[in-house]
């Protein structure tokens, strides 16, 4: 259903096509299953775990025949748990194809809607905006899918270098623009053309930004299956920290939550970025300008998810709920360079910039307290040279997927932050040449 208008309920499968509902609003679970441990009896991989989970939310739904074969296709890499002592343990979420957490959910919506569009008679356009992460983990799941293109607008430098040559490396069904502006420019621009009649009538658009529930439901199964884990070795409910810019990984573990999985409480670790602890703290939310900081990836002044967090608690006391239900930690870029330079020493543990607010939020919170706490690290280090090399003393080894796509990487067409630019772009017939840069 819609966060502005309940009465408007869709299938997930029209969730997932649409990305944003008529009114404007987010999509939303209509309501949540009761799933707890024992349900999950025999799950014992996270595609199994994935399937039981989002088995409900697709009842009826013309994908839940095909969701076997769709929860395969998000992984074919680890998630690994590991534990680093003082009663910690890190979630790592960046060893598939773009070396960022968001890799399962572009991977749960690109084989989604390559089913759903087969035969179609026109491709569906998915309009993505990225701070970094998200714009290439959708290239790269969607690249070369059949009756699907991609256009993907990322914030002129703003991210990494080594973000930027991930998210200009691509051709054939995707394209690439750079936008010169901040991120919450480039999320403004796909809700306006999502709102565009021109956009409409020229084009079949859905979004894979956290905008899309899509996005969020394959993520739970990254709480869903490290709280198993955790429970069936512990016999605990664990606490967990998530680095959190857009808010759709940290509401993707609340959802986890919801549904029944043994998960403590949770901390949204933010950086200098303040709509999330100043809406806790004042119980109003106010949208801020985006303050550049060392964790790129989570800069972000107006959240979209955050229509989805007060959405989820405005029936059971609003803020005053939200601050029950989650904390958070605001995290300097002084406090994400010590964290970073201290933990190959402290933690045994390279971090990147956006895990290492975590890492801030864990020993800020109490570092000597005997409940067990999950960090979640979202990105791998090697993403962010420029940050880590010289705080650790040395170079980060860069996994070999992401060397593949930096090495394609080629110019893009870079546009003020106006609809009309980026449709001169989007709307030209004339697209790269697929062959040139392959």
């Amino acid at each position: 259903m819609s966060t502005r208008t309940p009465a408007h309920r869709v299938s997930l499968s029209t969730a997932l096509q649409d990305g944003l509902a008529p009114d404007g609003g987010l999509y939303v679970p209509e309501r949540f299953p009761t799933l707890g441990p024992e349900a999950f009896a025999g799950c014992t991989t996270i595609e199994a775990v994935a399937e039981r989970l989002l088995r409900p939310f697709a009842e009826g739904d013309g994908l839940a025949d095909v969701l076997p074969g769709i929860c395969e296709a998000m992984f074919g890499f680890p998630v690994p748990l590991r534990e680093i002592g003082r009663g910690t343990s890190v979630l790592e979420l960046f060893h598939g194809p773009t070396a960022a957490f968001k890799d399962v959910g572009a991977r749960f919506l690109a084989d989604s809607l390559a089913r759903l569009n087969e035969g179609a008679a026109q491709p569906l356009t998915i309009l993505v905006a990225t701070s970094g992460d998200t714009g290439a983990a959708v290239a790269a799941a969607f690249w070369k899918k059949p009756n699907v293109e991609v256009v993907v607008l990322y914030p002129k430098g703003k991210v990494s270098d080594r973000q930027e040559q991930q998210l200009t490396g691509w051709s054939d069904n995707v394209q690439t623009v750079a936008v010169r502006g901040v991120f919450d420019d480039c999320q403004t621009l796909v809700k306006e053309a999502f709102q565009d009649e021109a956009w409409q009538e020229r084009l079949r658009l859905s979004s894979a930004n956290s905008i899309n529930i899509g996005r969020l439901l394959p993520q739970m199964t990254y709480y869903a299956y490290a709280s198993l884990r955790h429970w069936r070795a512990h016999g605990t409910r664990p606490n967990v920290i998530v680095p959190s810019g857009n808010l759709g990984n940290g509401l993707a573990c609340l959802y986890a939550r919801e549904c029944g999985l043994p998960i403590g409480e949770v901390v949204f670790a933010t950086n200098e970025n303040r709509p999330v602890t100043h809406y806790l703290e004042t119980g109003e939310y106010e949208a801020f300008e985006t303050q550049e900081t060392l964790a790129t990836a989570m800069d972000v002044g107006n959240p979209s998810n955050m229509e989805r967090l007060r959405h989820h608690y405005s029936g059971s006391g609003g803020a005053e709920a939200l601050h029950d239900a989650i904390g958070a930690e605001r995290v300097t870029d002084e406090q994400i360079e010590r964290h970073v330079r201290q933990g190959p020493e402290a933690w045994d543990t390279v971090w990147d910039p956006h895990t290492a607010t975590a890492v801030e939020a864990r020993e800020h919170l109490d570092p000597d307290d005997e409940h067990e706490w999950i960090l979640v690290a979202t990105a791998h280090p090697a993403k962010f040279p420029e940050v880590v090399e010289p705080l650790v003393g040395h170079a980060v080894d860069v996994p070999e997927p992401l060397a593949e796509v930096m090495a394609r990487s080629h110019p893009v067409p870079e546009v003020d932050p106006t609809l009309s630019a980026v449709a001169d772009v989007v709307f030209e017939d004339r697209r790269p040449d697929a062959t040139e840069h392959a």
